[in-house]
């Protein structure tokens, strides 16, 4: 089989770089990682000679190419049904599915008011626009609903693509100091336990590009 190459962006800032590239690391999928920073607002235009958006993540398997982090899990998915990157009960992976889509589609005010920088000092912003708190209700909401049903300890029992499309928030929940239940505490630490996330926080906290926009 042809390696798998991701193409991903600053691992300090890219949430949707995080999400396929943790899914693919935490389930042992084999691929390789070209990291192209974007080091000034306007991004990198390196990007497209790659992907044909201008953007990352970029899956190339041979010559084919697929891009937006929930194609790109799901394209791996079937490439590797063994390692089980959603759940195995149809109704489970549906339902992880359906919150995958509502985290790809949704919570605006809390993306645009804290954007991922895990290298940004611990603190909740002073300024937080309507509407960052309902969405941190909701996404509350979805892991303790998910950990009840399955028993935990990720949301669907074992680490699945579910995860995997939430990592940024688990970030994001900690370093804007968002968060106090303590339900929601033990899921962020379950997930920071992971190696993977850990080799890639440890790499995003060794990066020295600046972008501005995301220093909120």
């Amino acid at each position: 089989m042809d390696r798998l190459t991701l193409y991903i962006g600053n691992k300090n800032y890219s949430s949707w770089s995080f999400r396929p590239w943790i899914a693919l690391e935490g389930c042992g999928v084999p691929f390789q990682e070209v990291l192209i920073p974007f080091d000034f607002e306007a991004g990198n235009p390196d990007i497209r000679a790659v992907s044909p958006t201008g953007k990352v993540p970029m899956l190339v398997h041979g010559g084919f190419k697929v891009w937006e982090s929930l194609a790109i899990i799901e394209y791996a998915a079937e490439l590797f049904p063994e390692v089980g990157l959603w759940p195995g009960d149809r109704q489970a992976r549906a339902i992880a599915r359906s919150y995958g889509m509502e985290m790809l589609a949704g919570f605006s005010a809390l993306r645009g008011a804290c954007p991922m920088n895990m290298r940004r000092p611990t603190g909740r912003r002073l300024d937080l626009p309507q509407g960052v708190m309902d969405d941190v209700a909701r996404i509350e909401t979805i892991w303790r609903e998910a950990r009840d049903r399955s028993g935990g300890p990720f949301l669907f029992g074992a680490f699945s693509a579910a995860d995997a499309m939430f990592a940024p928030v688990v970030s994001r929940f900690e370093i804007y100091d968002l968060v106090s239940s303590a339900d929601t505490l033990d899921y962020m630490a379950t997930m920071k336990a992971l190696p993977a996330w850990q080799k890639w926080e440890k790499a995003a906290l060794e990066e020295t590009w600046i972008v501005g926009v995301d220093e909120a």
